[in-house]
């Protein structure tokens, strides 16, 4: 069977020390993309903006920017790192050529967008199928991370606004899939916000999370099967009933906040009610102790919803809160997942 044409030239790594090329590390990322099919799902889905008689792929173009962003690239004109290595990456656009492309992409605005989420999860799904047992829904399950970051800017960039941390930059919410305790968070979507954006907007969690299910395979984007995960600004009204909502069945645990009527609520809690926590691999926690909570605290919140409330010993010079109680620094999360000890929730 022939192997399939690919963008990028075929390199051979030899240690002899002949023929020696710079940026030579980046035959790893070239040697994915030619396996994963990635160049060629990049160019069928830009096809539609490529001028007759073009003589560089917009497909390649693209993936020429993420290769020299992931070699240090911070701007267009990195992409000429590329350039002064034909014999590894092929012919590469000028930078005029790249910046024109970027300019129509961005102005055909989520037309373009869409193609490239379709080609990354087109491919994303091949990558997962030879990944076979290190793939991420190797145990029939799938667990999404929604967090946002900051993004400092040191210059006046187009959103750029000041933070809540009191820097100056950009907001972005970010979903990552999650490999387990010995990976990584693999990226699968990136909602691009200013840097005052807030930290708990139900739209924006609910848009970050329709774009992270995008980009998994059909089976995985409804149904019990694929978990979303998020810290305390997630746990808003609108975004967990977004996520329990009928026909979507999404597994949830987002944070919640330690509010009034929580706190009384676990002032009421008896000795015998609290559980030891455990780690996530089955290790007592030291210090640490969980218990659900119940009654009308669950008021106004999606049925099936469990409120869990973890106690534990601060660290040293650990600040508490007036919401902390008895010298524990107290927690919450919400979540449906039904049928397991608390202690592994």
């Amino acid at each position: 069977m022939r192997e399939p044409i690919s963008s990028y030239p075929l390199v051979r790594v030899r240690g002899d020390g002949r023929q020696v090329v710079s940026q030579a590390g980046a035959v790893l990322l070239l040697e994915t993309v030619r396996k994963t099919g990635l160049d060629q799902a990049m160019s069928a889905a830009l096809a539609p903006w490529r001028k007759p008689r073009a003589v560089h792929d917009p497909g390649k173009n693209l993936l020429d920017l993420a290769l020299a962003v992931a070699m240090g690239g911070d701007c267009l004109a990195d992409v000429g790192m590329l350039r002064a290595e034909p014999a590894v990456f092929g012919p590469v656009a000028s930078d005029p050529t790249v910046s024109r492309l970027i300019d129509t992409l961005a102005a055909s605005g989520e037309k373009a967008l869409q193609a490239i989420r379709s080609a990354r999860a087109e491919v994303r799904q091949c990558v997962w199928r030879l990944a076979g047992r290190a793939a991420p829904d190797a145990g029939g399950t799938v667990t999404v991370d929604l967090d946002g970051v900051l993004v400092i800017a040191h210059s006046d960039k187009e959103d750029a606004a000041p933070t809540w941390k009191r820097t100056y930059g950009h907001h972005p919410l970010m979903g990552f899939v999650d490999h387990g305790p010995s990976g990584t968070g693999e990226p699968v979507a990136a909602l691009l916000r200013p840097g005052n954006a807030g930290s708990n907007t139900a739209s924006d969690h609910i848009t970050a999370a329709q774009l992270a299910l995008a980009q998994l395979p059909k089976k995985y984007r409804r149904g019990r099967r694929t978990l979303i995960r998020t810290d305390s600004a997630g746990g808003t009204h609108d975004f967990v009933a977004w996520l329990a909502q009928r026909g979507r069945w999404l597994s949830y645990s987002v944070g919640m906040t330690v509010t009034e009527q929580v706190h009384s609520r676990v002032l009421q809690v008896p000795a015998s009610a609290w559980t030891a926590a455990v780690e996530t691999g089955g290790e007592i926690r030291d210090g640490a102790w969980v218990a659900e909570l119940t009654g009308d605290v669950l008021d106004g919140w999606p049925g099936g919803m469990r409120l869990i409330v973890r106690k534990e010993r601060p660290h040293p010079g650990a600040q508490l809160r007036l919401t902390d109680a008895d010298g524990m620094r107290l927690t919450c999360f919400a979540t449906n997942t039904a049928g397991r000890p608390i202690a592994e929730l």
